[in-house]
């Protein structure tokens, strides 16, 4: 089976940087690609951005197109966020893709979800 744990969370300035990271163990499963999520109280989780396994294509939502980058990190991924601000609070779910890795942006096709981390952006 295979675990996802996300670390790195935690409450920030707006403007400051934070990098999290998704740890990925277990399987024996091969994993296609991994995404970011977000949901902020109140709010539909959305999908933050995405990297492919084999050519690590990255894939970012509008809201952090530009600010948020995503690398692979071992056997895991990391996501470096930058110039956060307020509407970037929320909990960061990491989530692992099996099979054909298209439409990233789509939670349902995830296979594997971590347990979230808290992200708050305050003065």
């Amino acid at each position: 089976q295979v675990q996802l744990v996300e670390s790195g969370g935690g409450s920030v300035r707006p403007g400051d940087s934070l990098k999290l990271t998704c740890t990925v163990s277990g399987g024996p499963v091969n994993l296609s690609a991994l995404g970011w999520f977000r949901q902020a109280p109140g709010k539909e989780r959305e999908f933050v951005g995405s990297i492919r396994w084999g050519d690590d294509q990255t894939l970012y939502g509008d809201a952090v197109s530009g600010r948020f980058t995503i690398s692979r990190a071992g056997a895991g991924v990391d996501l470096q966020m930058t110039r956060l601000t307020p509407e970037d609070t929320a909990v960061y779910y990491c989530a692992g893709r099996v099979g054909l890795a298209a439409y990233l942006k789509q939670q349902h096709l995830y296979s594997y979800w971590g347990q979230g981390t808290q992200i708050t952006v305050s003065s």
